[in-house]
């Protein structure tokens, strides 16, 4: 579990007709985020807030949002601002409050984004990429759009290195997707860095969405691998074996669990997540031996808080999923 990040002011700049669901999506999973992390104990991670060049403005689908605060001047806090899409037909014709927000993003944001050391981050939900290249937020970044947008973001954005064919893109400080429910996947992908990957997998449970990934994004956290499913029974087996690696897990009890019969829970298992539950197990209890072992333990006390029986046991486990072995980690640690 990463170290509890200093409280994020999520910062959902509007423009005039909005897409309201590149507003909504992200926002609940970020929510839904600081809901899990209550649960567990844990200090909320983000502030969610609303800014605009006016109070009040119209969304895609004629919602007025009232009550948006003035586009502030200072961040004096780590700041994520978070950039939406607009219809094509707004977009053809950008408003004079597309134009003050732009402004407003290169005279201040620029400048803060550029403070490495800050924890300020830019993140654009479809054609909000646009948005980004008329501010000049972009540099020389990898970074994408919707798809029928691609050749305008390079005319706006010459230096950037827009990226084809892909969900998100997250370059440094600046994370962008391709639209619409793809500002989910970039939302989950967030959550999972800033607050663990248990975290991003109750929240995306929740939203009853898939955890995806590109080729862009790094490997898949075992945490998170073989959850590309819908089945509350296999569900429920893997938050119990993730929640209790130590626990002493048999068929049996993870059976007991899932509320279904041992070998109907090894069908289940099998066409919804393509692995066993006791392979599921294993590989939950490297990732916690790997990570305790990251942080300095030794190999005994890795196996130990990993809900393996001995060091033989933990290193067998290892042979049979990873390269290496747990006292090449180890000697990386202390090298």
């Amino acid at each position: 579990m990463p170290a509890e990040p200093a409280r994020i002011d999520l910062l959902f700049v509007l423009t005039p007709r909005a897409l309201l669901l590149d507003l909504a999506g992200p926002a609940e999973a970020f929510r839904l985020a600081n809901q899990h992390l209550k649960h567990a104990g844990r200090p909320a991670c983000f502030r969610l807030r609303y800014t605009a060049v006016s109070e009040a403005l119209e969304t895609s689908v004629g919602l007025v949002v009232n009550g948006l605060e003035p586009l502030p001047a200072r961040f004096d806090s780590p700041t994520w601002v978070v950039l939406l899409g607009q219809p094509s037909e707004t977009l053809a014709e950008p408003s004079r409050a597309m134009h003050a927000t732009a402004s407003w993003l290169g005279r201040c944001f620029a400048p803060a984004l550029r403070d490495a050391a800050a924890g300020h981050r830019l993140l654009t939900i479809c054609s909000g990429t646009l948005l980004a290249a008329r501010a000049g937020l972009l540099g020389s970044h990898r970074c994408t759009t919707h798809h029928e947008m691609l050749d305008e973001l390079r005319t706006l954005a010459p230096s950037a290195q827009v990226v084809d064919n892909r969900v998100f893109v997250v370059d440094g400080p600046i994370a962008s997707s391709a639209g619409v429910t793809a500002g989910i996947d970039l939302a989950l992908h967030l959550v999972a860095q800033a607050c663990g990957d248990a975290i991003a997998a109750s929240v995306a449970k929740d939203m009853v969405v898939y955890l995806r990934r590109t080729p862009n994004d790094p490997e898949l956290s075992p945490m998170l691998a073989h959850r590309h499913h819908l089945h509350p029974a296999v569900h429920r087996v893997q938050d119990a074996v993730s929640e209790q690696p130590t626990r002493d897990w048999d068929m049996a009890s993870l059976s007991a669990v899932a509320h279904v019969t041992e070998r109907h829970l090894q069908r289940l298992f099998a066409e919804h997540a393509g692995v066993s539950p006791l392979h599921y197990l294993e590989r939950i209890r490297l990732e916690h031996a790997r990570q305790s072992l990251l942080r300095g333990a030794s190999v005994t006390r890795a196996a130990e808080v990993a809900g393996f029986s001995s060091d033989l046991q933990l290193r067998r486990a290892w042979s049979r999923h990873l390269s290496g072995s747990p006292r090449d980690v180890v000697r990386s640690t202390h090298a």
